[in-house]
């Protein structure tokens, strides 16, 4: 354990739940639960917005909160660090706001066969609305990314390539030096997307070497509050981009026959924004950065090839991805003669949480010839005695199933 069950309010109070859904969802630390709660009770106003000390302490906050956060993934310019609700809204920002601009007929959006939905359907509908090719990069049988493929797909009609860093399904830790590398030399011209959902809660970042033009993740996955996210942008793309909604605090004027767009990061941030959350995120990242994410990734990594060795040496369980050491912190694992959703629901009745089903990834699970997997997912708060309960309720619904 290198995060105390004391820290965190809801596990604190529930002794005997051994919560494996962290790629879900995390739970959250005192310090975020305070952060949140402080906000509220002493600076709660709109930002940006008033001639008031109070707005001005609301506007101090929620600026801190960008830089803290830009620090923690190792962005020096926080102005390219846009608040959204998530890496969904992210991921639709970029489609919607880059894509609709920049891709046309005949144009190629380059993905592959490892994402979530967010970073799929979004590609999909741009490349049906505006004639473009998706085209799919096949996975390997342990859960990569085929690069060889990958290498073939990406050309010089790519606008668009598109990967996750880790999958949320599998776990799998994709080679993105090498993705962009290749990306890189065969489109330069192309944007670079990367889902970092579930790599920001993860991995260190440092996202000004990492050669990417957009990089999304959340908030909920990494100890923050839900409905929080982040978008991280190249400069000369977000401000060559037209605005993703239209409203307050995006305006620079507003004429009867047209309008101009605020700086940057305001000009996609419309509307009265979500300080606390912003506040709290950056609690978060705080919690995390006194840990280490070099110490986050090793505590991980134990928990992850113990469970992957306990699961595969009980006869009738599959895991599928790549090994421990190449993958996050999740185990994708299915039961011979055991419905995935019915493992959960029995592993429920342990107070093991789980989740069970396609993990929003269906083009992913089609690949894998499955219909779902369960998927345990560790995080800063478990311990090898979750580890156990895990492989004893397993054992005890084959003997239910038996």
């Amino acid at each position: 354990m290198i995060a105390p069950r004391s820290d965190f309010p809801l596990l604190a109070g529930n002794p005997d739940l051994h919560y494996l859904d962290s790629a879900a969802t995390s739970q959250k630390p005192r310090a975020v639960i305070d952060a949140l709660t402080y906000y509220y009770t002493h600076d709660n106003a709109n930002p940006h917005r008033g001639a008031y000390e109070l707005s001005a302490r609301a506007t101090d906050r929620y600026h801190d909160a960008r830089q803290r956060i830009a620090r923690f993934v190792g962005v020096g310019d926080a102005d390219r660090l846009v608040f959204t609700r998530g890496t969904t809204e992210s991921l639709n920002l970029v489609a919607t706001a880059w894509g609709r601009a920049n891709v046309g007929h005949g144009d190629e959006i380059v993905i592959t066969g490892l994402e979530h939905h967010a970073n799929f359907v979004p590609w999909q509908q741009l490349a049906s609305a505006v004639g473009a090719t998706l085209r799919i990069c096949p996975i390997t049988e342990h859960g990569r990314v085929d690069t060889k493929q990958f290498a073939e797909l990406v050309g010089p009609r790519t606008k668009v390539v598109a990967f996750n860093h880790v999958s949320n399904a599998l776990g799998t830790i994709n080679p993105v030096a090498e993705l962009i590398g290749i990306a890189r030399s065969a489109a330069p011209n192309a944007a670079i997307v990367c889902d970092g959902a579930q790599s920001a809660p993860h991995l260190a970042l440092d996202l000004d070497a990492l050669d990417v033009d957009f990089y999304a993740f959340s908030g909920h996955k990494m100890l923050g509050p839900m409905g929080c996210g982040v978008l991280v942008g190249k400069r000369d793309l977000l401000e060559a981009m037209p605005p993703y909604q239209m409203g307050g605090d995006m305006i620079e004027y507003v004429f009867d026959e047209r309008s101009t767009w605020n700086t940057l990061p305001h000009k996609f941030e419309a509307g009265t924004p979500n300080v606390a959350d912003a506040v709290g995120l950056a609690a978060a990242c705080d919690y995390l950065g006194k840990i280490g994410m070099t110490t986050v990734r090793e505590h991980e990594q134990t928990l992850t090839a113990l469970a992957t060795d306990r699961l595969q040496e009980m006869t009738g369980v599959r895991v599928y991805g790549p090994p421990a050491a190449e993958r996050s912190g999740v185990v994708s694992f299915t039961v011979e003669g055991i419905h995935p959703h019915d493992l959960a629901t029995i592993l429920d009745e342990r107070q093991v949480c789980v989740r069970a089903g396609h993990h929003c990834a269906q083009p992913l699970m089609r690949r894998l010839n499955i219909p779902a997997t369960a998927r345990a997912s560790f995080y800063v708060y478990n311990t090898e005695s979750d580890v156990d309960a895990l492989v004893a309720g397993v054992q005890h619904a084959q003997g239910v199933f038996a």
